[in-house]
């Protein structure tokens, strides 16, 4: 394999809400990553579920004024994009090799790479998560470790195959259409925020809507049929040591898969989270449910803000692990202060 740095080059940069965007050059195309924040902090790395980018996807999380400054405090923030999922992106050349998930995984390391990171943390949501859960397991030494939200971690069932394969060619023949929304919209949100006959569905449902008209229909289709050849990853996750939070809404059509991860994953690195009344996409349906156990989660790796917050309004499940249980002498973590950067 060819030395990274020769495979990738910066294309763009713009600034825009705050975040400097980069398009960089990839083996297998390009991707695109906003850079939220000061980079010489340690970096957390972001990645979306499907159809999604970081301001459909984290910016309930990142907008939420505790958990901003929490992590802006403490880290710089590298949001990426699946390929094509980007603000204005064009449409993926029917001449370009559709990706794998090996190659989504590697695209994360030529990142990594471009920007002279070392080890990060790792947040992601749901497909965002099999794709970063993947990076874990090939590239260890890179992983600090892993917020999961709603994650992936087997190989499609023969429904979740078959719904995928119908919305790959409804999204191929007819374009992010009706039906194709409404079946991402369930994927991503609780009833209760989706609404009904008799209520009106809610403001953060609606901006998704939006968003979702603004993506390019063969992009979402490639990304969707990667997920789909996705391999199970079971039996790798009891060699995966570096710590994991997983965070899972309690109507989230991937809830078992969430606890299926978690009975896999090690006892003494990783904890759970479910959140009552919540879909998939905790970062923007609850995310003041994942500051707390957020706090103890990274306290656990030197990082911390000078006002901790100790707030008890996260919903958080009865069945949920307490807060207690995440604090870092419960976790086992004697972990320094992190650095991410390579000299």
């Amino acid at each position: 394999m060819a030395d990274s740095s020769d495979s990738i080059s910066i294309d763009m940069e713009t600034i825009s809400l705050g975040a400097k965007e980069y398009l960089v050059k990839t083996r297998c195309g390009m991707v695109s990553v906003a850079v939220f924040g000061d980079q010489d902090k340690p970096a957390l790395v972001t990645y979306p579920d499907l159809a999604l980018n970081h301001i459909s996807c984290f910016q309930g999380l990142f907008f939420s004024p505790e958990v901003n400054s929490f992590l802006l405090h403490n880290f710089c923030i590298y949001h990426i994009s699946p390929p094509g999922h980007e603000v204005g992106a064009a449409p993926i050349g029917s001449d370009d090799l559709m990706p794998s998930v090996d190659d989504l995984a590697d695209q994360v390391l030529e990142v990594l790479n471009f920007f002279g990171l070392g080890a990060v943390m790792c947040m992601g949501v749901t497909a965002g998560a099999y794709v970063l859960t993947l990076f874990a397991m090939k590239y260890r030494q890179r992983v600090l470790g892993l917020i999961l939200v709603s994650p992936l971690c087997r190989a499609p069932s023969w429904t979740e195959w078959l719904l995928n394969k119908v919305m790959s060619n409804l999204l191929y023949f007819y374009g992010m259409c009706g039906v194709v929304k409404e079946l991402l919209l369930k994927r991503y949100f609780s009833q209760e925020v989706r609404g009904s006959v008799e209520e009106s569905e809610s403001d953060i449902v609606q901006a998704c809507r939006r968003l979702l008209d603004e993506r390019q229909s063969i992009n979402v289709q490639q990304f969707l049929e990667a997920m789909n050849g996705r391999r199970d990853l079971s039996e790798g996750l009891r060699k995966l040591h570096c710590r994991s939070l997983i965070f899972v809404g309690e109507n989230s059509p991937f809830h078992s898969e969430a606890l299926h991860m978690t009975s896999k994953l090690d006892r003494r690195y990783s904890a759970l989270v479910e959140v009552q009344a919540c879909g998939s996409i905790v970062t923007e349906e609850q995310p003041h449910a994942m500051l707390i156990p957020l706090e103890y989660f990274l306290m656990g790796f030197g990082l911390y803000r000078s006002t901790l917050s100790v707030s008890r309004r996260s919903p958080l499940s009865p069945t949920c692990i307490s807060p207690e249980l995440l604090s870092p002498e419960s976790m086992g973590l004697k972990l320094k202060p992190i650095k991410t950067r390579i000299s």
